[in-house]
């Protein structure tokens, strides 16, 4: 009995009807909507809204993300490798890699 229930499409459906029995009673819990405008505004903590809109740009995202990639793969390169002497020049290089992107 344990093996059907666990079985994919059989857990799929269980779900989805605990997820519809959660979501009518959290319906039902909930009060009735009224619009206003206090509800719909943007909240600012307090301070008005910007009206100007921000345009961030990437540049900062991808050298941090090309950092975090650098140094993953390089460390799981150095954790599959044995310790020889080739380990420590590649950790070396990872090194002036890892400079290079902070520098940038």
């Amino acid at each position: 009995m344990a093996d059907i229930l666990l079985a994919p499409p059989v857990a799929f459906v269980l779900y989805l009807v605990l997820v519809g029995v959660l979501f009518g009673a959290g319906r039902l819990l909930a009060g009735k909507p009224n619009a206003n405008t206090l509800k719909s505004s943007t909240y600012a903590s307090g301070e008005t809204a910007s009206t100007t809109p921000a345009a961030p740009g990437y540049r900062s995202f991808f050298v941090i993300a090309l950092f975090f990639a650098v140094l993953h793969l390089g460390v799981l390169m150095l954790g599959s490798s044995t310790l020889e002497p080739i380990a420590l020049l590649y950790l070396l290089g990872l090194c002036f890699a890892l400079i290079a992107l902070v520098l940038g």
